[in-house]
């Protein structure tokens, strides 16, 4: 393990090599300033990039990523920022202690800071969905259109914080407004609640502004939160800098001319690495100090593999591979361990940012080549920086065996650009680490088959099967200012308790009725829409999952127009997810082995900013077969192609809890409820059979669909040539509104009617924004919002007829929590 000492030592060598900062390009032009810590402009160089938020880059000079540098600097930065840790948490805690990394860039320092505390297991996230692996949780970049980050630890215990003391430490390169992180100790927090976190980073670059978040989030979610950083500072920004880089980077993207790569001056040779067995390539599903311990026994037999395949060349580059950091960081080591040659090491990434060959900017050189390991996103270009033209007699290039594919070979793949530059390149190959898959089908057998009514549900037999275990006979119910106290603290998840199943006044009643009546023909061409929509496009006899419980009556709606339009008998079954926890596993497995995946449709009710488009997409990379898009009857937020309308308009099943919806509650996971094999929870009300609307509104739409069927038909034809990508102007929008009203959490945000409404009825209300000029479509809301107190405020510039927000910092007594919205049973 040598080289962890010399760190200091070598950055500051490296620097007085490179005498002019890599970051004066930047800031003579567009005035950018850094400012704080003697050594952060050794750490940190600046670049430009296209991006809407942030024309500048901070460019590491220490992570490895952007930068080829020592790898015995690298590792060791982060070996002793983990050996701070140490020291930090004391002994005993570290001994207990998880690591987590983010992915891409912090996956290898991540790691290395595993290895300073020297007996903490490490895992990070992952942009790679891999089929049979659970997931473990999942979080999002801010302004990211689609889950970007994965859990799938092999031991699904890894994250469990039941241990006494076991104290996680989330690891990124740079720490600069903090939502990230925060945003994702939040969501784990509410899964795995634990008394303490470690926030690492190679810098803290917070403003004054953001620096008090955290002891306010710490107070928050009652946890303690430390930091530990390896320079302090801040980047000062002059008015108008966003348009002066977008301006720039336009300038000099114009002015460049077409990549025309030289031919290759070499053929790639692999080399046979001898990976020790059952080590895994890196911590997408987990590092234990066991692991650790077999790859530093065979780390010297590789470097001097890898020292004989070089030869005699006396400047060599180990380039990684975007997630697959630490490996190749380690074999970088080895390698400088076993030669006398000058080795450095960074990885490719999948950030476009601007190259300028000039010695004050941090980005001099780059190479474009497509992706090579069938990313899950799609093809795309992929980037190595400063290689060209840096003067590499050798380059290793280290991918998993994932990413040796015939795309990494081609003539303008990674190799081919790399044989451009350099006179020798080595192909080293390190085994991906897939562990074995859940047997899903073989489990399926065991599974119970769904519940049906009347036995559970007033709905009919044959309009839905419930993939959920009765759980009637269990007290889960708690009033609504505690179950908002437990959630917003992080002592409770949503889903691990029930709002209390009110029944609404006299005039509540009435207005339900109304709407119902008012909207009917409108519900009944939306649903005919999106059912000739799917029968188009999935046909010729989907089966219609439905996500308990607001999908379902829109399940059953479009199974009732295809049998009255098509004479189809679609099989309609009910299904739990949940946010920050994912979908029904076990439904699942019962639905692949009782269909083929293929034909499965899942439903819902309505979008809002698309979490839960976004929870189904990410827990199904784990099962083959099924397709993650969602049809919905309204779509306001523009989170899926397949929609009955966009209009945010009032669908009456949102007006009421049970009693439109077969008389089932919402969902409920628990684990001492819901075992490994056993269905989610639900429970079946029958005793408010009295107040059951559900029969009514299910006939009362189904009425109206003759009188719409030609409306339908022009629609759906419409609809099918035309472009309905996802726009996610809807979660836009949340976010915004998160920042402009000082909540900073976009799960308090509740967009559209439908979600504004059971705002009012189940959680903690602060205010309501309705759009300017919205008119008896918000009827309902302003009765329940005159009810508990709820001030409503006239929006002009909203792509929602309305927006709930709950109460950000809540306690008894907050606005809302007086329960008057209703009359108890």
């Amino acid at each position: 393990m040598g080289g962890y000492g010399r760190a200091d030592e070598r950055i500051r060598e490296e620097e007085a090599v490179d005498v002019e900062w890599s970051g004066n390009w930047v800031a003579e032009r567009l005035g950018v300033e850094l400012v704080g810590d003697g050594e952060l402009r050794e750490l940190l160089g600046l670049a430009l990039r296209r991006n809407p938020k942030r024309a500048h880059l901070l460019v590491s000079n220490v992570l490895g990523k952007h930068v080829p540098q020592r790898p015995s600097v690298v590792h060791g930065v982060g070996f002793e920022l983990g050996e701070r840790v140490r020291n930090l948490l004391g002994e005993a805690e570290a001994r207990r202690a998880v690591v987590l990394g983010y992915a891409e860039t912090a996956t290898g320092l991540g790691h290395a800071v595993a290895d300073g505390l020297g007996v903490a297991p490490y895992l990070h996230s992952t942009r790679r969905p891999v089929a049979g692996v659970a997931q473990a949780g999942g979080f999002e970049e801010a302004h990211s259109h689609a889950t970007s980050h994965l859990l799938l630890p092999e031991d699904p215990d890894l994250l469990d914080a039941s241990a006494e003391g076991s104290p996680l430490v989330l690891v990124d390169d740079e720490f600069s407004t903090g939502n990230t992180v925060l945003n994702t100790i939040r969501a784990l927090h509410a899964r795995y609640p634990r008394d303490r976190y470690v926030i690492v980073a190679l810098v803290d670059m917070r403003s004054e502004a953001d620096q008090g978040r955290l002891a306010e989030f710490a107070e928050e979610i009652g946890a303690r939160v430390d930091l530990v950083a390896r320079a302090r500072g801040t980047v000062r920004l002059p008015d108008g800098v966003l348009e002066k880089g977008r301006d720039l980077v336009a300038a000099h993207e114009a002015g460049r001319a077409p990549d025309k790569p030289p031919a290759p001056r070499t053929v790639p040779a692999r080399v046979a690495l001898d990976w020790p067995a059952d080590v895994p390539d890196g911590g997408r599903h987990g590092f234990t100090p066991v692991h650790r311990a077999a790859l530093e026994a065979a780390l010297p037999g590789m470097g001097a593999r890898l020292a004989d395949a070089v030869g005699d060349a006396r400047r060599v580059l180990v380039l990684g591979f975007e997630e697959l950091m630490y490996a190749p960081l380690r074999l970088a080591t080895a390698l400088e361990d076993a030669t006398t040659a000058d080795v450095r090491y960074s990885t490719t990434t999948r950030s476009p940012v601007l190259a300028v060959d000039d010695p004050g900017y941090a980005i001099r050189s780059r190479l474009v080549f497509p992706a090579h390991d069938d990313p899950a996103d799609g093809p795309g270009d992929r980037y190595a920086y400063n290689v060209a033209g840096a003067g590499f007699d050798a380059v290793v290039a280290v991918v998993d065996s994932a990413a040796d594919t015939p795309d990494l070979h081609a003539p303008d793949g990674l190799l081919a650009r790399l044989a451009g530059h350099t006179d020798k390149v080595v192909l080293a190959v390190v085994p991906s680490y897939v562990p074995s898959p859940t047997p899903h089908r073989q489990e399926a057998v065991m599974l119970p088959e769904p519940l049906r009514g009347p036995a559970f549900s007033s709905y009919a037999a044959d309009d839905v099967g419930w993939l959920l275990q009765d759980l009637s006979d269990t007290a889960l119910e708690a009033p609504t200012e505690e179950r908002e106290e437990a959630i917003q603290s992080g002592g409770a998840h949503y889903a691990e308790s029930l709002p209390v199943e009110y029944q609404p006044s006299p005039q509540y009643q009435e207005l339900f009725k109304a709407a119902l009546a008012t909207s009917a023909a409108r519900i009944a061409r939306a649903v005919g829409t999106v059912t000739e929509t799917v029968l188009a496009e999935r046909g010729p006899r989907p089966v219609l999952v439905s996500l308990a419980r607001a999908g379902t009556p829109v399940g059953v709606l479009m199974r009732r127009w295809a049998q009255h339009r098509h004479g189809l008998d679609l099989p309609h079954y009910a299904v739990s997810i949940v946010r920050g926890r994912g979908i029904d596993a076990n439904a699942l497995r019962w639905l692949a082995a009782h269909h083929n995946p293929a034909d499965v449709v899942f439903v819902d009710g309505w979008t809002g900013k698309g979490a839960i488009t976004r929870e189904l997409a990410a827990a199904l990379e784990e099962f083959g077969g099924f397709n993650p898009e969602i049809a919905v009857l309204a779509d306001p937020g523009g989170c899926v192609r397949t929609y009955g309308t966009r209009e945010d308009f009032l669908i009456p099943s949102a007006c009421l809890n049970s009693t439109v919806s077969g008389l089932i509650s919402r969902t409920v996971l628990r684990s001492d409820l819901v075992g490994p094999h056993d269905f989610h929870g639900a429970k079946f009300y029958a005793e408010l059979a009295d107040a059951d609307v559900s029969g009514l509104f299910l006939d009362t739409i189904a009425a109206r669909f003759d009188e719409v069927a030609d409306a339908v038909d022009a629609e759906a034809k419409e609809l099918l040539t035309a472009d309905r990508a996802p726009t996610w102007e809807g979660w836009a929008a949340v976010e915004r509104i998160s920042e402009e009203y000082g909540i900073h959490d976009v799960n308090l945000v509740k967009p559209g009617v439908g979600e504004t409404t059971r705002v009012l009825l189940r959680r903690v209300p602060w205010k309501i924004l309705a759009k300017r000029g919205a008119g008896a479509d918000l009827d309902h809301v302003r009765l329940l919002a005159e009810q508990r107190g709820v001030p409503v405020e006239e929006v002009g510039e909203l792509p929602y007829t309305c927006v709930g927000l709950i109460h950000p910092k809540y306690t008894r007594g907050a606005t809302g929590a007086d329960g008057t919205a209703v009359t108890a049973k």
